[in-house]
């Protein structure tokens, strides 16, 4: 019988695979969007910023997915845990500031395990997230 093999992380091809179909989101959508792509380690794999996109959003794209690999969780549901009175109040001033508990973050996975992540910025929330749920769906 065979098994289904899992990723242990992402890719240079995944991750071009990810952003290619985050940026076609993104441009259905109408909104330029920087996209950035995680592995395992949290390590920046690849990145784009689409024309137009805010020069502002580089480095918050980069940091949700490095928020939704250091955690596991998107940061979108991360967010609603980290409001005051929330059991992770306060985790955005941890790991120096790398933490991003705004909408636009997902955890790639294999199988169970989480293997990398994306991070999209430029947008409102619901588009940040819809735009990386598009490119979480091509891994």
């Amino acid at each position: 019988m065979a098994t289904a093999q899992t990723k242990t992380s992402v890719s240079l091809e995944d991750a071009r695979r990810i952003i290619a179909a985050a940026e076609k989101k993104a441009q259905e959508i109408g909104q330029p969007m920087n996209i950035a792509v995680a592995d395992e380690g949290a390590n920046l794999v690849a990145f784009i910023r689409m024309e137009g996109a805010w020069l502002g959003s580089i480095d918050i794209a980069q940091k949700k997915a490095f928020t939704s690999r250091a955690f596991d969780i998107s940061t979108k549901d991360l967010a609603q845990h980290s409001q005051s009175g929330n059991q992770f109040f306060g985790i955005h001033a941890s790991n120096n500031g790398k933490v991003m508990i705004f909408a636009g973050g997902i955890p790639l996975k294999s199988g169970d395990k989480v293997v990398g992540a994306i991070g999209v910025s430029g947008g409102s929330g619901d588009q940040d997230h819809a735009v990386a749920e598009a490119g979480a769906a091509a891994f």
